[in-house]
């Protein structure tokens, strides 16, 4: 009965034979009127929207997970009490006074049972920060949870966390994951996974909690509050918050922990903007815009580039042309519908190709080491300003300056490329005036 303590999941995804008499029975589907409310995520559909037949209802939101329909069962066990315990903690590092000022206010938010969120520039140490508070929930016996929207962030962060904490029984859950679940005191899973557990945690962390598709999926997010107990505490990360979560700061339902600067004590990289008028008319005719291959060339005297491109059909067509153009060069790309996409990233990190084009799917959740990155068409609607300011924080992220710089290349600046300025400079001010930077560490 374990696999069912702080979950709400369908017979069908339970080990065979397995006895469900004192378990609590939810509907997986409860009708009002015209409309159909689904029990694992809360979504409402119109009856005639979703019927199969004779007069049964399935739910299309949270399909992925496996069909759930009127009349299936959903079933629930209620969370243990936890007890006291030692828990193994290994890690030789050492926390800024920045980031343990941080990790001080999140160990308290979690032991108060709040919420919280914790505005970091990208490259300033979160998942570090995260650690104490960690250990010290583990430890009172709570049930830890940590989230994120991209399977990539969670795959990164799973052996990382494993190192740390070598005797916990973290399991790692994703929809392609063949790992079979089974009750632990930490889980690390993606945010969709949230849909299968119900009143579980005693520390929920969602990590990047502006990247898609938890932004946009108001599904996701109630998913996290249902997963967490009465008493509990709801973290969020990020490097760039929504309104909504802002809003949230500003009437005080949500304590606001803010760090400004990276862990090596250098100011983020502002983004240098330059036209690229007609870029897509130039790609169009088979020609490669003259301000793309300047900037690449220049870039390369120092680091490998790293360039994002709006789409997978122009990644496309630009790897051909440099193909042709560069023949000696080292060359790849890698988009979501890309198979070899973790060979790729991990190639790229081992520093095998000057050139890596993608697309946003690595806007987040990556480090590579001696890089410098280039934005064509950073006035396509794809690149949000959250998006341009996540783009840039992948330079200089690593201890050792390495004279990265980030470039947008445009064909006319719009609204979220001003935005991504203006708050990469915002954050770099308040680093400035908190001390936390250091003008002349970079000479």
């Amino acid at each position: 009965m374990n696999e069912l303590i702080g979950r709400k999941v369908m017979k069908k995804e339970l080990l065979k034979n397995i006895d469900l008499s004192n378990a609590i029975h939810f509907s997986a589907m409860v009708i009002n009127g015209s409309k159909v409310c689904c029990g694992r995520c809360g979504c409402i559909h119109p009856l005639e929207a979703v019927e199969l037949q004779q007069q049964r209802y399935f739910c299309p939101s949270c399909i992925q997970l496996g069909r759930i329909d009127s009349d299936g069962t959903l079933y629930h066990m209620a969370e243990v009490i936890g007890h006291s315990r030692k828990v193994v903690f290994e890690w030789a590092g050492e926390l800024t006074a920045g980031q343990q000022t941080v990790s001080d206010q999140l160990q308290r938010i979690a032991a108060e049972k709040r919420n919280g969120m914790v505005w970091a520039v990208t490259g300033a140490g979160k998942t570090e920060m995260l650690f104490e508070t960690i250990r010290m929930s583990l430890s009172r016996g709570e049930r830890v949870g940590l989230a994120s929207p991209r399977v990539d962030v969670c795959l990164e962060l799973y052996p990382r966390l494993r190192k740390v904490f070598p005797e916990e029984d973290l399991i790692l859950l994703y929809g392609d994951s063949e790992e079979i679940y089974r009750y632990s005191k930490f889980v690390l899973c993606t945010t969709h996974q949230l849909l299968r557990f119900y009143q579980a945690f005693d520390v929920l962390i969602i990590d990047e909690v502006d990247a898609f598709p938890f932004v946009n999926e108001k599904m996701l997010q109630t998913a996290a509050e249902n997963a967490i107990k009465e008493q509990a505490a709801l973290l969020y990360l990020t490097a760039t918050p929504t309104k909504q979560l802002l809003h949230l700061s500003a009437k005080n339902e949500l304590e606001m922990v803010v760090l400004p600067a990276r862990y090596h004590r250098r100011q983020l990289p502002i983004p240098m903007l330059k036209s690229s008028f007609h870029w897509r008319r130039k790609i169009a005719q088979k020609r490669i815009p003259k301000e793309l291959m300047n900037c690449i060339n220049k870039l390369m005297k120092k680091n490998n580039v790293l360039l994002f491109c709006p789409s997978i059909s122009l990644l496309n067509e630009l790897y051909k042309l440099f193909s042709l153009q560069m023949p000696n060069i080292s060359i790849a790309s890698v988009h979501s519908k890309d198979e070899d996409r973790a060979e790729k990233v991990l190639q790229m990190r081992e520093k095998k190709f000057r050139l890596f084009l993608t697309t946003t799917i690595l806007e987040r959740g990556v480090t590579f080491d001696q890089v410098s990155v280039i934005v064509l068409g950073a006035e396509h609607p794809v690149f949000s300003a959250s998006a341009l300011v996540q783009i840039a924080g992948r330079v200089d992220r690593k201890s050792n300056y390495t004279g990265g710089e980030v470039w947008f290349l445009h064909d006319g600046k719009n609204h979220q490329i001003k935005q991504a300025v203006k708050q990469i400079k915002r954050m770099n001010q308040l680093a400035k005036e908190g001390g936390l930077v250091d003008e002349l560490c970079i000479l």
